[in-house]
């Protein structure tokens, strides 16, 4: 990027805040997705292809978190909560969950606030029992047993809700039945694993870092973990892991559409969430980017520092983008792991092939109301390319962003901001904790 940051000029708090945009972002990406599906399957085929979507993803995600965090031979209860810490499927906050070990092989968890049933409770009961019982029993078992396959999950209690102060959301039972037989992973999961993605390298983290914080995440759960607990050099790794993480989502559900649809379809319904997730992810980057003194906002610098750091471009091993805001901003897309995948449809292939060009408008549009992006003739050698333009005046909002808002997720915001030490070290003041996030008014 000729001006502006990329992720590896950030600090360690602007990195832990990044951390949970990427989270919320992954997330999205599963909202955003399905009422494309619903409008082309019905509320069955969006169980049928959330299940294979999560089960397929959660499981080889979690692996490579293990792997990174130094906690992969780890089997216990504890090590199973720390994999879901780490999990686009769990953003910090809007699933808030709360864990609890009795012993190595027991414990639980509920949820003080679930984003998901937020989302779904307005929709009626049907939808409700869909989320909270057809698709959490078989995606939180596929998730827990990447740490264990002899781990089980069980419901204590969960929704329907009988009245909206029923609190907490809802509460499970962990254990490891050493009699029982190995689960095996789902054979979903074993489709996604010749992906270039899981090819890239899990970096190898130093034993400590020089400006503070956790490289590793051995030894016993810490329930209340932030991000801002994490090292600088961890931060800049999980970021890329929770772009992945989403990326590998994308593959999955693509994946699943395609038992079910003609390809031509499945490219109409990735394409449509990717234009939906693209302008949220935006929105929510451009309001956590004006709460800093970067760029200002609303010029072209802020617009192009949004999409340096848009998780539909990271990591920059995985999607090839070289962005140029100065002056005249210029996103530029070449070849790489993303454009060349083989397992389904990505996101960056999309790009690629000139499908997804309204992503990239979405995504600007999404930063500043006053610009959109128009595709340009990509330099020698490169895949494709769009300039940032200026409008006379703000564009309607896109129809595929709108209903991506349907999402509570779309305008949550995070309360828990700040190390419970990391703040005074940096020399700025921890936020104060609080309960479930807000909604943007």
């Amino acid at each position: 990027m000729a001006t502006g940051r990329t992720i590896e000029d950030l600090d360690r708090l602007d990195l832990a805040g990044l951390g949970r945009e990427y989270l919320m972002a992954g997330h999205l990406i599963d909202r955003v997705a399905m009422p494309q599906v619903i409008g082309r399957l019905g509320a069955a085929g969006m169980v049928e292809v959330a299940v294979e979507e999560w089960s397929a993803a959660s499981p080889l995600y979690t692996e490579r978190i293990r792997r990174l965090l130094g906690f992969d031979r780890e089997h216990d209860v504890a090590a199973m909560f720390k994999g879901m810490q780490f999990d686009v499927g769990a953003p910090h906050e809007f699933l808030d969950f709360r864990y609890r070990v009795d012993s190595p092989d027991r414990g639980g968890f509920h949820l003080d606030h679930c984003g998901a049933l937020m989302d779904v409770e307005p929709m009626g009961e049907e939808f409700v029992r869909a989320v909270c019982h057809d698709v959490e029993d078989p995606t939180f078992a596929a998730t827990l047993c990447a740490s264990d396959p002899r781990a089980r999950v069980e419901p204590v209690h969960r929704p329907p809700r009988r009245s909206e102060s029923d609190h907490p959301h809802c509460a499970w039972t962990v254990w490891i039945d050493p009699s029982a037989p190995p689960a095996t992973t789902p054979a979903v999961a074993d489709r996604l694993r010749p992906a270039r993605l899981l090819g890239l390298t899990v970096p190898l983290l130093p034993l400590e870092d020089p400006d503070g914080g956790r490289t590793d995440y051995r030894g016993p759960l810490d329930p209340d973990l932030r991000l801002e607990d994490l090292s600088v050099v961890a931060l800049r790794a999980l970021c890329r892991e929770f772009a992945l993480q989403g990326h590998l989502l994308v593959l999955a559900h693509a994946a699943s559409l395609h038992e079910r649809l003609d390809p031509e379809e499945v490219a109409e319904a990735v394409v449509a969430a990717q234009v939906g997730t693209a302008g949220v992810v935006s929105r929510r980057l451009a309001r956590w980017l004006s709460g800093r003194s970067w760029v200002p906002a609303g010029s072209e610098e802020f617009v192009a520092q949004v999409l340096e750091l848009h998780p539909m471009f990271a990591p920059r091993e995985y999607v090839d983008v070289w962005i140029d805001g100065d002056g005249e901003t210029v996103v530029v897309l070449g070849d790489s792991p993303g454009t060349e995948e083989v397992v389904a449809l990505g996101w960056p292939a999309l790009l690629a092939d000139g499908r997804a060009d309204a992503a990239v408008a979405a995504a600007v549009e999404g930063a500043w109301p006053g610009s959109t992006a128009v595709p340009v003739e990509a330099p020698f050698g490169r895949r494709r390319a769009w300039r940032v333009v200026s409008l006379p005046e703000p564009v309607p909002e896109r129809p595929e962003v709108t209903l991506a808002r349907f999402s509570t997720g779309a305008d949550f915001v995070f309360n828990r901001v700040g190390s419970r030490d990391v703040g005074h070290r940096s020399g700025r003041p921890p936020v104060p904790g609080g309960g479930p996030g807000e909604r943007l008014p």
